[in-house]
């Protein structure tokens, strides 16, 4: 596990002074507290930040073939590195370490640009061939992994952060108001956007060639949601049961200490039971709560510890509220506005204090047809179908039903006039699309814009599918990867320690998409076939248990801790002037949210972490940012 980075100057140009590189690489220490290293021919240069997860002594990078034509640093782990080492040795190639990066380099002179996917792992990759001049840099199926580039001037840059690439001399630092709109409608800056113009994310499943001064970019995965599976409901049960296993099994190696984040919800508790069999030891798992009961959830984590017999470490939290959020944003390099990065951020806090690498149950939701907004669309589309008149009766109902029962009955209305893909982003998105109207300030304002534009092009290649698929396969495509594995990857990085997360091994996520619709979503539940499978190591309540989310007393906090921040940042003159956001309707929200109107904790989070990135990364230089 580490942070990449580096420079590719075109044929004739000149890099930027070695300090340039230095400085990129400290930004991201975070990520690799452990060893740093650099490769330079002139052309190029390529650098590491490594947190020793395996090969502590000889996984020093960069890594190189036995000429030191081909130098490569990596960031991530790759499962099946040993399987892959047996077959390279096979055809000849001699190693000199014992590290699943090694495996790359020899795999591209094998297979060339084949060589990604046939590996089995989270990623983000570069590599410099130094005989072609070219540049190749990859990114793993599913977004575990960050890889950010930008192609401008006379080079190309890249880094597992995007503050590393603040310290690029040139480098936009130029806002894209696309990037701010999509932020301010879903919470998060969807792929390929970055929050910079001309700075981009690498798409999960995709790599990048940087030859002769061209850059192309090229698929290498796709998630196939068919031709659906023919399997009876009891083989299908027996697959996936041996695929988890194989899954966690493969995770489980490593030259350090591990454990496990345990909410006590279905994903995590099914990773752990799994662990649990292959491990001689306790699995040391890690939760924590708020004193807050409502965002408690320490007794369904301990029922889940006692009945597998892990060594439980569990803490309740009261943090300071202010300090936290600004270092998060921080870490979060963008605005992001999905505040269980909170908890998030201290259960990994607290899981650092014992071990280096965790296993985590993210991707489930996902795969298996988990999210109830899967649920509720699906409703949306069997009342769509009853009666075109449906619509035109909720929405009657609505304007004479009192509060919020009747505010929902408008919502179902609205949703049931629009057509796919907006009328399932709609349900999905932070704020509604006259909330994003009231909030966007004239810099980034664009009239008569599509809210869901963004997501178009994700959205375009959905239509076909049916129900369930399209709301999965826009949630891969960018949820998945833009804010869940956003918010694993940036804090567990802040504080030094590996994720990884069994359930996105890409031989589950293969077969738990091809799954029919009934083996994923049974009447008012989903993950049907993940619970059959779950019940053979895991208490009823357990599989029974309502999904929760990994939630904040977020209203609390804006009534308590964060209220005179929030007051401040909103009244302030920056503020005004930046024109990202109508100050008059960030004060109004703030207003309605103190005098009770209604709980406006979430759009009042979005606010503040926009505002406080902008004074964090544009107010601020480079040198003077940091956690």
């Amino acid at each position: 596990m580490c942070g990449i980075i580096g420079i590719v100057a075109r044929p004739g140009a000149a890099l930027p002074p070695a300090s340039v590189a230095r400085a990129m690489n400290a930004a991201i220490t975070h990520r690799g507290p452990d060893d740093e290293g650099y490769f330079s021919d002139g052309q190029a240069v390529i650098g590491m930040r490594r947190l020793s997860i395996i090969d502590l002594a000889g996984g020093h990078q960069p890594v190189h073939n036995e000429d030191e034509t081909v130098q490569c640093v990596f960031n991530g782990e790759i499962y099946n590195f040993r399987e892959l080492r047996a077959e390279l040795e096979g055809l000849g190639h001699r190693f000199y370490t014992h590290s699943d990066t090694e495996v790359i380099v020899h795999g591209y002179e094998a297979w060339g640009e084949g060589v990604f996917a046939r590996l089995d792992g989270m990623f983000g990759i570069a590599l410099w061939d130094t005989k072609k001049r070219a540049l190749l840099l990859a990114r793993d199926r599913f977004g575990e992994k960050p890889l950010f580039y930008c192609d401008a001037g006379d080079r190309l840059v890249f880094a597992s952060e995007l503050k590393s690439l603040l310290h690029v001399p040139g480098l936009p630092r130029e806002i894209d108001p696309a990037a701010v709109r999509a932020y301010v409608t879903f919470g998060y800056v969807p792929t390929p956007m970055s929050i910079y113009r001309g700075v981009n994310k690498l798409p999960p499943g995709c790599f990048l060639r940087f030859e002769d001064g061209r850059a192309r970019v090229a698929r290498y995965y796709t998630l196939e949601l068919g031709p659906k599976s023919t399997l009876s409901e009891r083989d299908a049960e027996e697959e996936l049961a041996q695929r988890l296993d194989a899954a966690v099994k493969s995770r489980l190696v490593s030259d350090v200490p591990f454990g496990a984040f345990l909410s006590g919800g279905l994903d995590s508790s099914v990773v752990v039971a799994l662990m649990a069999r292959h491990l001689t030891q306790p699995v040391r798992t890690f939760s924590i709560g708020f004193r807050e009961p409502k965002y408690n959830e320490l007794s369904d984590a301990r029922r889940v510890a006692d009945h597998v017999g892990t060594e439980h470490h569990e803490l309740v939290v009261e943090p300071d509220a202010v300090e936290l959020l600004q270092s998060l944003v921080w870490y979060l390099d963008e605005p992001f506005a999905d505040s269980s990065a909170v908890p998030t951020y201290l259960v990994a806090k607290l899981a650092r204090e014992h071990v280096k690498m965790v296993l985590t149950g993210d991707g489930g939701d996902e795969s298996f047809g988990g999210y109830d907004r899967y649920l509720r669309f699906l409703d949306l589309e069997r009342v769509r179908s009853f009666n075109p008149v449906v619509s035109g009766a909720a929405q009657l109902a609505g304007r004479f039903v009192p509060g919020a029962n009747g505010y929902r009955l408008r919502r179902i209305a609205e949703r049931l006039r629009q057509r796919f893909p907006d009328s399932y982003l709609s349900g999905v998105a932070v704020t509604r699309a006259d909330v994003s109207d009231e909030l966007l300030g004239d810099a980034v304002r664009a009239p008569g814009s599509d809210h869901y534009g963004s997501l178009a092009d994700v959205a375009r290649a959905a239509h076909g599918l049916e129900s369930l698929d399209r709301c999965v396969s826009i949630d891969f495509a960018s949820y998945l990867p833009d804010d869940v594995l956003v918010k694993l990857d940036r804090m567990a990085m802040a504080n030094s320690l590996e994720g990884r997360s069994p359930l996105l091994a890409h031989g589950v996520v293969d077969f738990a998409v091809k799954l029919p619709r009934e083996q994923r979503v049974q009447g008012r539940r989903g993950k049907h076939l993940l619970r059959r499978v779950a019940a053979r190591w895991l208490p009823r309540d357990v599989l029974d248990k309502p999904k929760k989310g990994f939630g904040i007393p977020l209203g609390d906090w804006f009534r308590g801790p964060l209220r005179g921040l929030a007051a401040d940042i909103i009244g302030s003159r920056a503020f005004r002037e930046r024109g990202l956001l109508r100050h008059v309707a960030a004060e109004r929200y703030l207003r309605g949210h103190l005098a009770g109107e209604a709980d406006y904790g979430e759009i009042l989070w979005l606010i503040l972490s926009l505002e406080l990135w902008a004074t964090r990364y544009l107010d601020a230089r480079p040198a003077t940012v940091g956690a």
